[in-house]
């Protein structure tokens, strides 16, 4: 098999030719530009460069998609774009309905600056590349020459966590998946491939994660900086965690009740990550910056990297990114979503929280604000539908008394922060400096009144040009996620007071009170509404309201018709607050077809022409 400095690879049939750097642009190579695979695997240094091929397109997030918008928080109900107006970026076209299989802004955006390697978007032909490189390296593994037998184990397992990931994230985009473990070619019959039920492909990925758990050279912990983005054995565990929880959700299980499988799991992963030193942030180590408030310690493991050390610091963060994206530091978030409204050395403010998640924040004595069965009486979420039983909130002073993750994830009206080396009044009154604009040629402005903070460190001064220095890495799991899978997971099989435990424990870190027993239906709406309030701003909302819908359902209810909320200073200088539209129309991206990202329509016409089979995901 020769190797030339690109070569055109087939990751199955599944692939459009993709267009991949070979080994070649890693390695050292002959004068005539090729070397044979003999020739790889008898050098130490040019295995190792084969590996490091598995980890290209780990994705960065946040706001590193394209034009540095936060697509999937801005597809969701937690947050509506100040950039819908902008017709050329991918939020308008998804609001306005325009994406279609032939051009999808989400799966085909590509990342935020030209020419860069990073793994935004092009989900569909870069991770079954990426799989076709673990397979590639599984093939060799055995015979290649290693440094070391314990580096050979170790990097065979990172091959099946790795493979197991990019697995993850496919099924999460796109369901249903044909399972592939050995390098193919273009002679190979694919005419009897197809596609598996997502149990089937979660289970090989369970299988790949349990073979890299098996692996006594794999960590649990990276503690070396140099090896930062290698996986661990805590990867595995969460991966499968998370991909448990979603083959058992409705949209994938296709009828079957797989959920005492994902608590068992569950259970397990949870145990497993405790013993091996994974544990909540439960007080801040840095008062000076995140304070001494409630809600300190959660806006602290939101807004720093997690440090790499034997002993660190943050024992709840399983995996993150490492420091790639520009020239300046690397990030999925800065001041770009923090506050616009005119603020020095801010730029368009994207994506900003809607009324409906400020709405899922409890008040302090942990009672809904609305009824969570039916948060709204109307279609548009004007009328909200308060529940009964709380008597702590007032509509008139709707951000008194509330958990307090609503003030470490929205800025409110009245709320403080830091700019310009001082401490600033967030006035988004109509008339203020960050009033709310629903113009559409406004880009600065939020549509809602409210503005994103959670990811960023309340002393971080935006008026030295954006601190790019202090940017941070995307944490694609932390523990809190693991509790509240385990939660949701034992809910649903019937386990209601371990659930309610493991919901509480993550309820505890901002001294939110323990949830009271409750009905297994009451409980699971509890702990959905304990994932968004929790996990906000972390993309988990998107895969979560897609998953829970059934196969024929879609997102009208929850995604439609989004609001803000206006407010009025009155002559005694108390405020009025009214519930809005943001929009006249309801916003796209809410169909049955929404539930999944498309193949492209050449890629599904080839499959089905090969297999005769059906490809192309529903209602496109």
């Amino acid at each position: 098999m020769k190797y030339t400095k690109y070569i055109a690879i087939a990751a199955t049939a599944l692939s459009l030719t993709i267009g991949m750097s070979s080994c070649a642009d890693a390695l050292d190579v002959a004068p005539d530009g090729s070397l044979t695979m003999d020739e790889i695997i008898q050098d130490p240094v040019k295995v190792s460069a084969l590996m490091a091929t598995c980890y290209k397109y780990i994705p960065q997030k946040g706001y590193a998609y394209n034009n540095y918008e936060p697509l999937p928080v801005s597809l969701s109900d937690d947050a509506w774009s100040s950039d819908d107006g902008t017709a050329s970026v991918p939020v308008n076209s998804i609001y306005n309905d325009r994406q279609s299989a032939q051009s999808h802004p989400l799966r085909d955006a590509g990342s935020a600056r030209n020419g860069s390697s990073t793994g935004i978007g092009e989900y569909w032909s870069r991770y079954w590349g990426q799989i076709y490189q673990c397979n590639l390296f599984l093939s060799i593994a055995d015979k290649a020459s290693f440094t070391s037998e314990e580096e050979r184990s170790r990097n065979i397992a990172e091959a099946h966590l790795l493979r197991a990931f990019f697995y993850s994230e496919l099924v999460r985009w796109f369901g249903k998946l044909p399972v592939i473990d050995k390098v193919t070619s273009f002679e190979d019959d694919f005419s009897g491939l197809r596609r598996q039920p997502v149990k089937e492909v979660v289970d090989f990925i369970i299988k790949d994660c349990d073979a890299a758990i098996a692996c006594k050279e794999l960590p649990w912990r990276i503690t070396l900086s140099s090896e930062a983005k290698r996986v661990t054995k805590a990867l595995a565990w969460a991966i499968k965690s998370r991909m448990s929880l979603t083959a058992a959700s409705p949209l994938f299980n296709e009828g079957n009740d797989y959920w005492e499988w994902a608590y068992q799991i569950n259970k397990d992963a949870l145990a497993q990550l405790k013993a091996n030193g994974y544990e909540l942030l439960m007080a801040t180590t840095n008062p000076t910056v995140f304070g001494n408030g409630d809600g300190a310690a959660f806006r602290q493991i939101c807004s720093t990297n997690a440090d790499i050390k034997t002993t660190p610091v943050d024992k709840e963060t399983i995996y993150q990114d490492k420091i790639t994206f520009e020239t300046s530091g690397a990030h999925w978030i800065w001041h770009i979503g923090y506050v616009g409204a005119g603020y020095n050395n801010t730029a368009h403010c994207k994506a900003c929280p809607t009324q409906e998640l400020v709405d899922a924040f409890e008040t302090t004595d942990g009672q809904p604000v609305l009824d969570l069965d039916k948060p709204y009486l109307d279609e548009k979420h004007l009328q909200p539908n308060y529940n009964a039983d709380n008597t702590l909130y007032d509509p008139q002073n709707p951000y008194l008394n509330r958990d307090p993750r609503l003030h470490e994830t929205a800025l409110c009206n009245g709320d403080l922060f830091t700019w310009d080396s001082k401490k600033q009044t967030l006035n988004s009154y109509i008339g203020g400096k960050s009033q709310p604009s629903l113009d559409p040629s406004n880009r600065t402005n939020s549509r809602t009144s409210y503005y994103h903070c959670k990811t960023v460190q309340p002393n971080i001064d935006g008026g030295s040009g954006n601190k790019y220095g202090e940017m941070l890495n995307w944490k694609f799991y932390r523990l809190a996620e693991i509790y509240l899978n385990l939660a949701e997971a034992a809910a649903e099989a019937g386990h209601l007071a371990e659930a309610a435990e493991a919901a509480n424990a993550v309820r505890a870190r901002v001294k939110m009170p323990a949830l009271p027993a409750l009905a297994k239906e009451k409980l699971i709406s509890r702990i959905r509404n304990e994932r968004r309030v929790e996990m906000a701003w972390e993309e988990t909302r998107y895969f979560d309201l897609r998953r829970w819908q059934k196969p024929d359902g879609n997102l009208k209810e929850t995604c439609a018709w989004l609001t803000g909320m206006r407010i009025t200073k009155q002559e005694d200088g108390t405020f009025k607050y009214e519930r809005y539209n943001i929009s006249n129309n309801p916003r796209g991206g809410c169909s049955n077809r929404d539930l999944l990202l498309p193949l492209s329509v050449d890629e599904a016409n080839r499959l089905e022409g090969t297999t005769g089979e059906k490809w192309q995901n529903p209602g496109w």
